[in-house]
């Protein structure tokens, strides 16, 4: 089959690199297909412009994957009727975390013709096979699909057990050198910057969390090494990414990873998310020796009742260690807190405005957003059970207008009392960082005129 994948256009200067896509163009390149990116995210094409190409050249299959979001969703829709609008209109997939958790929903609201569900590496292959011979969509594991105005959802596919027998992401199919020009904390003019998958899944369930797949698989430390060389060697790539939702799940994985990679010499920087309950001092120094500059951790509140009832597994005690013994390290500290959870309220958000003043060291502008019940994630459900929301079409197109604005209000705060509340919180932080960050020109400027700095290279922004 002739398939073209759609990496939607996300309004930012530099997108990241679509890690889900283009494992999705090698599995289907590897069965025999032949595949092209449309690259709106780079082009900023509008959707017309799609519709026009899916004119121009036919395609048997068309792809798009999303995740949850406001803006991901709207941007789906408008994909949607270009694709529809299409006079050579292909066999239309949909995947990723958005329509996953109510696939029923956007297959209605997208006219698409098949929804993967989950991990799609195995089923893609398998859909395109049936979609390509014309056989019926009822035996193929993990998609839903229309049958006239009756939605099927089949059987969820089982997880992919071993990760190396996927192929690497189809990197040769992608412009690559505009990819590799994303900035991330003590990024240097000269980095060249690709996100790299070391495993999936996640031990932990925190309530706001929608990820659907159990567990933790992570992958064979040899094949990410030998995948991150193959980088160095193809694409320049001297800053990686750990795009998993947690490299850190556990001392000894992490042990594993930091040693090999020091024994193989990679000397590239990386960074990727962490939990505080393993940031331990003996292990963030290895993490620095292994050349980690950045750990992004998910905090999300700086109150033990709000941490429990959100069944995140961390104390505040455990945070405020952890976040020491990173900053003590060398490595600089990502600071996610979250506010409107249950049982959250004015003096808990001053906790983590007072927390991020005293512990942020101006690596990245972190501000505080409120918590948001995704589809799929027990906070969603806990809405639609107290009557909060009605469905999945009352969180997109009523409840969920941005990701910076309330859902679904869970504390006793009214609505507005919530938004002044986090104003107020966001100025301050806003502040501070700018503050920095003049502080550090400033300091420039001095040692340029009063020391002679012949080393100074202008006043740059990257």
């Amino acid at each position: 089959m002739k398939i073209l994948l759609v990496v939607y256009d996300n309004d930012m200067y530099i997108n990241v690199f679509p890690s889900g896509i283009a494992y999705i163009a090698a599995v289907l390149k590897k069965a025999g297909h032949s595949v092209e990116i449309y690259s709106q995210d780079m082009h900023h094409y509008p959707e017309e412009h799609l519709t026009a190409y899916l004119d121009k050249s036919r395609f048997d299959m068309v792809g798009v994957g999303v995740i949850g979001g406001y803006y991901q969703y709207r941007k789906l829709l408008k994909i949607s009727e270009a694709i529809n609008k299409s006079k050579h209109r292909p066999f239309f997939v949909l995947g990723g975390h958005g329509p996953s958790p109510e696939p029923g929903y956007f297959l209605k609201k997208t006219g698409a013709d098949a929804i993967v569900i989950g991990e799609g590496e195995r089923t893609i292959v398998e859909l395109a096979s049936a979609a390509a011979a014309g056989k019926p969509l009822s035996g193929i594991q993990g998609i839903a699909w229309q049958d006239g105005p009756r939605t099927v959802i089949n059987p969820r596919r089982p997880l992919i057990k071993d990760l190396d027998t996927i192929p690497w992401p189809a990197y040769e199919l992608f412009p690559m050198h505009f990819y590799r020009l994303l900035r991330e904390p003590h990024c240097q003019p000269r980095d060249f910057y690709t996100p790299v998958l070391s495993g999936r899944g996640c031990p932990f369930k925190c309530a706001f969390c929608y990820r659907m797949d159990e567990g933790f698989r992570p992958r064979a430390t040899e094949g990410i090494i030998e995948e991150i060389k193959m980088l160095k060697k193809n694409y320049g790539t001297s800053y990686v990414y750990f795009s998993d939702e947690l490299l850190m799940s556990s001392v000894a994985r992490t042990t594993e990873l930091c040693e090999a990679f020091i024994r193989e010499e990679l000397n590239v920087k990386w960074w990727c998310n962490g939990r505080l309950n393993y940031a331990r001092p003996e292990l963030l120094k290895l993490m620095k020796r292994a050349g980690c500059v950045f750990i992004n951790y998910g905090i999300e509140a700086l109150d033990d009742d709000v941490l429990r009832k959100m069944n995140k597994c961390l104390t505040v005690k455990q945070i405020v260690s952890g976040i020491e013994a990173t900053l003590a390290g060398g490595i600089s500290p990502g600071f996610n807190v979250i506010f409107g959870n249950v049982g959250d309220n004015r003096k808990t958000l001053e906790k983590g405005v007072e927390f991020l003043l005293k512990y942020d060291d101006g690596a990245q502008l972190r501000t505080i957003r409120p918590v948001t019940p995704y589809p799929g994630s027990p906070l969603y459900y806990r809405a639609l059970k107290t009557g909060q929301l009605k469905d999945c079409a009352d969180f997109y197109e009523n409840k969920h207008m941005n990701s910076d604005l309330l859902a679904v209000n869970f504390t006793e705060l009214s609505d507005k009392d919530f938004h002044s509340a986090l104003y107020s919180a966001n100025t301050r932080l806003i502040k501070n960082y700018y503050a920095k960050k003049r502080a550090g020109s400033l300091e420039e400027a001095r040692k340029l005129y009063k020391e002679l700095n012949s080393s100074f290279r202008g006043f740059r922004q990257t």
